[in-house]
């Protein structure tokens, strides 16, 4: 029993990566609207240490000059402050960079507009705290972009890596885990390319609390012996992944309209974040399917003990799961 907490603890550790001390991965976002005139509105959003911002500091191109900026104020996660910014010959050809981003162990996106309504996005980290800004950004450009979001909204989205979690150990049967998973990446791009283009517009209210319910129908099922779980999760998962699946999409399409679109490029952008989002599925699914092989290798009498593992799972997945649909019903 020790050696079967002792793996659900590892797991947890990969799961839980949102839960760092200080929101230390927190990402830091600076946000640059045209006014027009050769004027920016800045919105710089600092990560919180220990009740005091990141050590990291936005600085614009050097043609920028720059009103006096507000003292930040903290909403209980990080820090933001805005000002205006005036850039005679405009954003292109300088460079924006991060200081102190270096030191850390996080990353910032920058979402930046050279005309208005003409949306990029970059992403900075601590191995590239500075780029400059092109005046008409590639094809290349914006799919490496998009792809690094997708990729970086999935593995810190606890929600959606439960719902993975608890689905992988559900199914143990390898096909039925690939059509699962290639049902829910199917159901998920639909909306969330239907949501992000506008032809659907729901609340995300509603659709978080759905989502925290989806992880807590399956870590009911996990809770169960395998004999008393519902038949349709085990012998046709997809359907459950699908329908699922659909809910999922609109929470990634919330986080991709948060990021915004490139103007003239948002069907590349769409694909390369859907890429992106898949291959952080991927890599999780890998990950905890090989930490499920050693952990078997290792200690045989884990195998013998999957029951007990996947119950002790089910409750803790579902009491923070159903801990978060009372939250979201709440902020209706």
């Amino acid at each position: 029993m020790k050696r079967l907490l002792l793996l659900l603890l590892v797991i947890s550790a990969i799961c839980l990566p949102g839960y760092a001390p200080a929101h230390a991965l927190d990402p830091g976002y600076l946000d640059l609207s045209s006014m027009g005139q050769e004027r920016w509105r800045v919105t710089w959003r600092v990560p919180d240490v220990n009740g005091r911002k990141m050590p990291i500091k936005a600085r614009l191109p050097e043609n920028c000059s720059q009103e006096p900026s507000p003292k930040p104020s903290f909403d209980g996660r990080a820090w933001t402050t805005s000002w205006v910014a005036t850039c005679p010959g405009g954003l292109e050809g300088g460079v924006i960079e991060i200081a102190g981003l270096e030191q850390t162990r996080t990353e910032t996106l920058v979402r930046y507009e050279l005309e208005p309504g003409q949306t990029q996005v970059h992403r900075l980290t601590s191995t590239e705290t500075a780029f400059i800004v092109p005046e008409d950004p590639g094809v290349l450009d914006i799919f490496s972009s998009y792809v690094a979001l997708g990729v970086t909204h999935i593995l810190e989205g606890l929600d959606h890596l439960l719902f993975v979690f608890a689905l992988v150990l559900l199914v143990r049967d390898h096909s039925r885990l690939f059509w699962a998973i290639t049902a829910f990446t199917l159901a998920h791009s639909i909306t969330l390319a239907s949501a992000t283009l506008g032809w659907l517009n729901i609340p995300p209210p509603p659709v978080e609390a759905v989502i925290a319910l989806s992880i807590v129908f399956l870590a009911y099922e996990l809770s169960l012996s395998p004999e008393n779980r519902d038949p349709l999760a085990e012998r046709f998962p997809w359907i459950v992944a699908f329908a699922f699946g659909l809910i999922h999409g609109l929470g990634f399409a919330g986080a991709l309209r948060e990021i915004g679109l490139p103007e003239g490029d948002i069907p590349l952008a769409l694909f390369a974040f859907n890429v992106g989002v898949e291959l952080g599925q991927i890599l999780f699914v890998v990950v905890v399917l090989a930490i499920g092989f050693a952990a078997r290798l290792l200690y045989p009498a884990v195998k013998e003990r999957a029951v007990q593992f996947e119950r002790v799972t089910g409750y803790g997945i579902g009491s923070l799961a159903a801990f978060w649909v009372i939250e979201r019903i709440a902020g209706f």
